[in-house]
């Protein structure tokens, strides 16, 4: 078995000055997040709430080659269902009834960048078959458009939620599981 890095030698080597611990088991967590920080996988970050997953991605996006472009942060907990599309989406004036003017969904605004989509279990199966396209061939629709539009983003995902409970339940898409559990 290999000794795993010593927390000076992970900080000589990446980005972790705003992550504080030493505890093994967080110094593998530490170790992965440095061997996937320049692949483009797919991540899901599972953790009790006020552990620190929202650090986490922000570590994994702050040591990968998009640090300098957008990080994009949704608690899809507290979007409602009504107001997923625009938020994720966007939408064009006009699109409903108080859409006064074009809007940039987060998508969008993440292009080139990172999107952290906390807490997604928590969204309801209607929202997360909207979710599936965007995050099988990254593109999207903005809302009130019929023009398909493409992104270039990496997503990160946490939740407290056991998504694998939920699924054989009939609460969280199975489809939409093995999308997001890549890496954990």
């Amino acid at each position: 078995q290999a000794q795993s890095r010593s927390r000076k030698e992970l900080d000589e080597k990446y980005d972790f000055g705003h992550i504080v611990g030493e505890d093994p088991g967080f110094m593998k967590i530490l170790e992965t997040i440095g061997r996937v920080d320049n692949t483009e996988a797919s991540i899901l970050i599972l953790g009790e709430s006020g552990t620190g997953k929202e650090l986490i991605a922000e570590a994994v996006h702050q040591n990968s080659k998009r640090q300098g472009e957008a990080f994009v942060k949704v608690n899809l907990g507290g979007i409602s269902t009504t107001l997923f599309e625009s938020e994720l989406f966007g939408h064009k004036k006009g699109a409903f009834t108080e859409a006064r003017y074009d809007r940039k969904g987060r998508f969008e605004m993440a292009d080139g960048g990172t999107i952290f989509l906390d807490e997604i279990g928590e969204l309801d199966l209607a929202s997360q078959v909207k979710l599936l396209r965007v995050l099988q061939d990254r593109s999207f629709e903005v809302l009130g458009s019929s023009v398909n539009q493409k992104v270039n983003v990496r997503i990160i995902r946490a939740t407290n939620r056991n998504l694998a409970e939920m699924v054989s339940e009939g609460l969280f898409r199975e489809d939409l599981f093995y999308r997001i559990n890549l890496i954990t």
